[in-house]
């Protein structure tokens, strides 16, 4: 059975938390990779960044419905809008990457691999060893492995 460490990536290409979206924006078309995970200077995991992180920075900003209940106003949905304002006037990689990162090791299986991408709706997997990122996982990866399993 194939586990990360037989399909990862080894030279993962990271940002910097202080880096500017528009830097993160070039890195991402000039490699033509989806999403990077961030890290500090020992390649330790601070957070991940994608394509949908971006494309969610220039996104409309939905205003909340204001409900009035007897001589209360009640905003329905206006807990998210702090969030998304303050993703939209984002300047750096910190200010838009997601700090709640799922993430696997070198051991993790295939099928492991397959379950929380498909369940999570994930397409990026960081490869951790002692919170060091060592690889990272993605769909075109798993798609090679699926590949070179049914050849065999």
């Amino acid at each position: 059975m194939l586990k990360a460490k037989d399909i990862m990536t080894k030279d993962v290409i990271t940002a910097k938390p202080g880096a500017t979206v528009e830097e993160l924006a070039r890195l991402l078309m000039n490699n033509k990779i989806s999403g990077v995970p961030v890290t500090d200077d020992k390649k330790r995991l601070i957070g991940i960044v994608t394509e949908n992180d971006l494309i969610r920075k220039n996104k409309r900003l939905h205003i909340p419905t204001v409900i009035r209940l007897f001589d209360a106003f009640i905003l329905v949905g206006s807990g998210r809008m702090e969030e998304e304002i303050k993703k939209m006037a984002a300047a750096t990689v910190d200010e838009i990457c997601t700090k709640k990162v799922v993430s696997i090791t070198e051991e993790t299986t295939l099928d492991e691999i397959a379950t929380i991408m498909a369940e999570q709706h994930i397409h990026l997997l960081p490869v951790l060893r002692e919170n060091t990122v060592v690889g990272i996982v993605g769909k075109a990866d798993m798609v090679r492995a699926m590949t070179h399993e049914a050849s065999k």
